[in-house]
């Protein structure tokens, strides 16, 4: 029994998500595409699945891997750096494609510093404490001195400016607000993307497992969409090394014996180039069909 609104019902795997930041929209439209369905009452963060026995707990991402290794919560969806970062024991069960990008040294353009092992012995400032203590660890050790790691949440490109830090370690997507800021990469700490985690002591592995099925089935969606078309069999294998199919093409005949009907799935960023490949070798009738989800 519920005992609270911001509570869990006993037997229900607790999953946890961003509740704002760069992943939030990417994770929410992976949950509606898998059929996770919820509604979140305002100012809660928890919320219920319906027809299903999970309930999400939206928490800060940088949290979230530390929830999961710790056992609070089951499964739950945050970045590589945030795992790396939290120094906890996770089970990696997919990467999920969005939200890549990599945490970089960075430092002002001004100073022209091309070899990061000059800032060993410096400040730098970070949200990253743990992963930048331990990339500099080395050239500490081979310099015989000790790293400044200032510690600070949130926004740290103003440090460099403000005369705070020498450096900073921080998360570059586009590089649109490090340039703002007047700096430029140093060196490369780690790549990251967002992935799903669950604990390796959970007792929902069999709504791990389900839930896993259901993303993947979404993920195939969103990649690809299913096309139709109708050949000759004189060209029929022309158009099938155009459209060989994720797996094979499904072939079918038709009324007019001469022809046969074929579907597969294609790349949707093949799709346009598919299409007029097949129209130019005498495809004809050729559609295509979104996808919402799969099971392959």
């Amino acid at each position: 029994m519920v005992t609270s609104a911001n509570s869990s019902p006993p037997g229900n795997c607790k999953f946890a998500v961003p509740k704002k930041g760069r992943l939030f929209e990417k994770v929410t439209d992976l949950l509606k595409g898998s059929g996770i369905d919820y509604q979140r009452a305002p100012r809660l963060d928890v919320a219920l699945c319906k027809d299903l026995p999970i309930t999400l707990v939206f928490l800060p991402a940088s949290d979230i891997a530390k929830y999961v290794g710790e056992g609070n919560v089951d499964i739950g969806i945050t970045g590589y750096d945030v795992v790396r970062e939290s120094n906890v024991e996770v089970e990696k069960v997919m990467d999920l494609g969005f939200g890549a990008c990599k945490l970089c040294v960075q430092a002002p353009v001004a100073d022209q510093i091309t070899d990061v092992s000059t800032l060993a012995g410096g400040r730098i400032v970070t949200s990253f404490p743990h992963l930048t203590e331990e990339f500099f660890r080395p050239f500490d050790e081979k310099k015989g001195v000790k790293t400044k790691i200032i510690e600070v949440s949130g926004s740290v490109e103003a440090a460099c400016g403000l005369g705070l830090a020498d450096a900073v370690v921080d998360l570059v997507e586009t590089g649109t607000t490090m340039r703002a800021a007047g700096l430029d990469v140093v060196a490369d700490v780690l790549e990251t993307e967002s992935m799903l985690i669950s604990n390796p002591n959970t007792a929902h592995a069999d709504v791990v497992k389900m839930l896993t099925r259901r993303i993947e089935g979404y993920m195939v969606a969103k990649k690809y969409v299913m096309i139709s078309y109708n050949i000759h069999n004189d060209l029929l294998q022309g158009a099938l090394k155009i459209t060989p199919g994720k797996k094979s093409p499904n072939i079918t005949n038709l009324a007019e014996t001469d022809f046969k009907a074929v579907t597969c799935l294609v790349l949707k960023k093949e799709m346009n180039a598919k299409m007029d490949q097949l129209h130019d070798i005498g495809a004809t009738d050729i559609l295509t069909f979104a996808l919402s989800n799969t099971r392959m």
